[in-house]
């Protein structure tokens, strides 16, 4: 079984861009949901955990933060840097946990969008970098996370099986196995190659993260937390440290 990391570098990394369809439309989105965070009026340092190809990077680097862009795939940070052109968006390939040794002073806004916690392996890893988040953050400083809720929503039977996108050249199907504090996520990728379909499959976790757990965290850890969903059926959890 892979772990999250090699799954991305390996099967999903490459047709993540393709995944998301329009992507001047996602960019749209994803400025959208930093438009609608509540930022403090200190433009300082800006910390995108698990940025990816810097949907949010790229957004708050607009808006005169000083973007700090983290992720585990080189393959999605490459298309960062293709994409950064003269924005201050400083980008490192590296460990979530690991982040505050790349920031040079105290941010003010730390996301970590898209699903990205659980793709920790553990709660012990979740809460690890809440802990990290608070001690990062000045009174004031904003956190905000999305991800979705595997532990009090399961699908069943044929539900767990999902079209994630599909056009003339490429189809790419998940299926979710629940288990009791993960779910196993079996990607099965076709691309048509030479008049025929190629077919890639592969597997890693994501955690059954409840976000009545996250929010009882990062309230312990001294935030003033809300709570909502996105327009995608994510949970949105946006906490301002007190």
């Amino acid at each position: 079984m892979a772990t999250a990391e090699t799954h991305y570098q390996t099967l999903l990394g490459p047709v993540y861009s393709w995944m998301l369809g329009d992507l001047d439309a996602a960019i749209a989105r994803s400025a959208a949901e930093i438009e609608t965070l509540p930022l403090p009026a200190t433009r300082g340092m800006a910390v995108d955990l698990g940025a990816g190809l810097g949907l949010h990077a790229l957004a708050l680097a607009q808006r005169g933060f000083e973007a700090v862009a983290i992720d585990n795939s080189s393959v999605l940070l490459d298309e960062l840097r293709s994409r950064r052109g003269s924005l201050t968006i400083a980008i490192h390939h590296a460990d979530l946990l690991e982040f505050r040794r790349f920031l040079p002073k105290q941010a003010q806004v730390i996301v970590c969008m898209g699903d990205t916690l659980t793709h920790l392996p553990a709660l012990s890893s979740v809460e690890s970098l809440l802990v990290e988040v608070a001690a990062a953050l000045p009174r004031g400083g904003v956190f905000a996370t999305t991800f979705r809720d595997y532990a009090t929503l399961e699908l069943k039977s044929e539900q767990r099986f999902i079209l994630v996108r599909a056009d003339d050249a490429r189809i790419l199907t998940c299926f979710l196995e629940y288990q009791d504090h993960q779910v196993m996520v079996h990607d099965l990728l076709q691309e048509k190659e030479n008049g025929g379909w190629r077919q890639a499959v592969g597997s890693y976790p994501k955690l059954r993260l409840a976000p009545a757990w996250v929010r009882s965290k990062l309230a312990e850890l001294g935030f003033s937390v809300n709570r909502d969903a996105t327009p995608s059926g994510m949970v949105r959890i946006v906490a301002t440290k007190l």
